[in-house]
């Protein structure tokens, strides 16, 4: 008879992966999350914040809490005939495990549950072990994480780490562990003039050539050289809309969006002050209104390499054999907002195929990861992991 407190993490992937929870929906996989949690003594609170569900499960004591983040939505299957394997089937063939969320981060949630299993209770120093589970990651970011950690400020919740299961591997697993990431801010740049015909000038104010060189301006200029662990920040034009409909009128209005990657030399209120500053200059001489309506997603951080970033590299490198590079490349996660309450860190599998058609782990990376998790766990309540 099978020890019911044994979780197959390959298993339980497959069971978050065929819900099709594209953002914001959730299909019942957090009910999934849930009921595995609690099977090993979790208690669970769910979380619902607008369309979002989020869970917060906790076991242990009042000791020091180490939480493990992750989320159980994924994004769009883009054309799902172009699939090999259908996207929520969650196939293993090949000695893979196909479907979305199955890089990212699906089978990272079900293997850190799986190596909860192998922990034995209770834990050293009265320790505790949390997870936070949301379901908005991959879409606003509003109602998933960002609000559970104002729930949990309220509440007085302390986590002394988090580990944050994002798929950071570059060419094989346990390559690379996230330390920070560069912060990211998204702008639209609006230029109001005056419509008129084009054979008479005179008596419009076309915004087009007042965006043209605005755009030139922002593109010219270098935001700096770099930073001490982050590559330099860039500004990058995304998207570019006049949507004039008739070739003799000169446009009312031009809109152009940007966004920022930045490192820690700047904050994002000051990259919104000087695009400010060069709308304004932009708009000197101009007969309209040159503006920014700016959005900052979340500020640059970095976790300096402290005894629990040395605790992760070392249970990498004892179950893997791989020395993990300490990186701050690639976009933003979640751990922009709980870097506000711990020190937090990202490990998880290779992310080649996230978000891509014939999205496919191999299922002993997924095995692998679940016993690097447990390593991680054991270590940090073990006499030689005292982080406190």
């Amino acid at each position: 008879m099978s020890d019911p407190s044994v979780i197959d993490p390959v298993e339980l992937a497959r069971d978050l992966i065929r819900r099709p929870s594209v953002t914001p929906a959730d299909e019942g996989a957090m009910d999934i999350v849930q009921s595995a949690l609690e099977g090993l003594g979790f208690r669970c609170q769910r979380l619902r914040f607008g369309e979002i569900e989020n869970l917060y499960a906790r076991r242990g004591g009042a000791g020091r809490n180490l939480c493990f983040a992750g989320h159980t939505d994924v994004v769009p299957v883009g054309d799902g005939a172009a699939w090999t394997r259908p996207p929520f089937a969650a196939d293993l063939a090949d000695s893979l495990l196909w479907g979305r969320g199955a890089v990212d981060m699906k089978s990272a949630i079900a293997a850190f549950i799986s190596a909860l299993a192998e922990i034995p209770q209770p834990l050293a120093s009265d320790g505790a072990v949390s997870l936070l589970i949301t379901g908005d990651e991959e879409g606003q970011a509003r109602d998933g994480t960002r609000a559970v950690v104002e729930w949990l400020r309220a509440k007085g919740e302390r986590i002394d780490h988090c580990l944050v299961g994002e798929p950071t591997s570059a060419a094989q697993l346990g390559d690379m562990i996230k330390i920070g990431r560069r912060g990211s801010l998204n702008a639209w740049l609006t230029v109001e003039g005056v419509q008129g015909h084009v054979a008479y000038p005179d008596r419009a104010a076309n915004p087009a050539p007042v965006l043209v060189r605005l755009l030139q301006a922002l593109d010219a200029h270098r935001l700096d050289e770099g930073y001490p662990e982050f590559q330099p920040s860039n500004l990058e034009i995304t998207e570019i809309e006049i949507g004039n409909p008739a070739q003799n009128i000169i446009p009312a209005r031009a809109r152009a969006r940007i966004n920022i990657r930045f490192n820690p030399a700047h904050k994002g209120a000051d990259l919104v002050r000087w695009l400010d500053a060069e709308c304004r200059r932009a708009n000197a001489g101009f007969r309209g209104s040159v503006s920014v309506d700016p959005s900052i997603s979340g500020e640059a951080f970095l976790t300096p390499p402290d005894p629990f970033v040395a605790l992760c590299a070392q249970a990498i490198e004892g179950e893997l054999g791989v020395r993990p590079v300490l990186s701050t490349t690639g976009g933003t996660s979640d751990a922009r907002f709980i870097r506000d309450l711990c020190p937090v860190i990202e490990f998880g599998l290779v992310g080649t195929t996230m978000h891509q058609v014939d999205e496919r782990v191999p299922v002993g990376d997924v095995r692998a990861l679940s016993r690097v998790y447990g390593r991680i766990i054991a270590g940090y309540f073990g006499s030689s992991g005292d982080l406190a």
